[in-house]
């Protein structure tokens, strides 16, 4: 899961000493992860985009199940969506909870490199989506990179 770190970062998340909304998610296909390829419990990498270095930072838990993104309802957020109807949302989120930050960055020019990850969602060119599957296999290579 995907937040530029000057809007949201792990350290945000961290701060909250709690659940959190991963709000403002305006993708269909995005949409579509949240409500059928999720599960409570899953557990997620926290990646910064959009920054000098981007790169997987760490760790969250999703902690619920599918639920309407209350900013698409809240015409004071960067997030409104004034042609999403209450009785048919358009966009839905979870809520996650922070597990733990790496102690480095595992960049985005690593991920390229490392074997096992050639097929990863996220390392495909144009990819922009904010929210990407990440296959078991996937997950166990990058948390046995050294130093996390």
């Amino acid at each position: 899961m995907k937040s530029e770190p000057d809007c949201y970062s792990i350290d945000d998340l961290a701060a909250k000493n709690g659940p959190d909304v991963w709000e403002g998610c305006r993708n269909y296909t995005v949409r579509n992860f949240f409500r059928d390829a999720m599960s409570n419990g899953d557990e997620a990498f926290f990646y910064h985009s959009s920054c000098d270095e981007p790169g997987i930072v760490g760790v969250m838990r999703v902690v619920s199940e599918a639920y309407p993104d209350p900013t698409q309802f809240d015409p004071a957020s960067e997030y409104y969506d004034a042609k999403s109807p209450r009785d048919n949302p358009r966009w839905m989120t979870r809520d996650v909870l922070f597990v733990r930050k790496f102690a480095r960055i595992v960049p985005l020019s690593e991920l390229r490199t490392t074997p096992g990850l050639e097929d990863m969602k996220v390392l495909m060119r144009g990819q922009r989506l904010s929210v990407l599957p990440v296959t078991p296999e996937e997950w166990q290579t990058i948390l046995r990179l050294p130093g996390l």
